[in-house]
């Protein structure tokens, strides 16, 4: 008759180690590239956003020395 495996040590056979230490890796590997993936996405949106930010002091930079210029052609007129 049949008998039951002594421990459940035998179900995972020797023979099967190395396909769960493969397995094993590359869920690893699979985590660090999804990490990797994620901090990349998180700096280029940050990035974007930077871009915008900058992009808009420029433009209220531009039209502050914009009305500066006008004040002072106002002013030589006047005089």
């Amino acid at each position: 008759a049949d008998h039951p495996p002594q421990c459940c040590c035998d179900l995972i056979a020797l023979d099967n180690v190395p396909l769960l230490f493969y397995i094993l890796a590359l869920k690893t590997l699979v985590l660090c590239l999804g990490f990797a993936g994620v901090k990349i996405y998180q700096a280029k949106k940050e990035e974007a956003k930077l871009k915008i930010q900058r992009a808009e002091q420029r433009r209220i930079a531009e039209q502050v020395q914009e009305l500066l210029d006008n004040e002072l052609l106002d002013n030589k007129k006047d005089n």
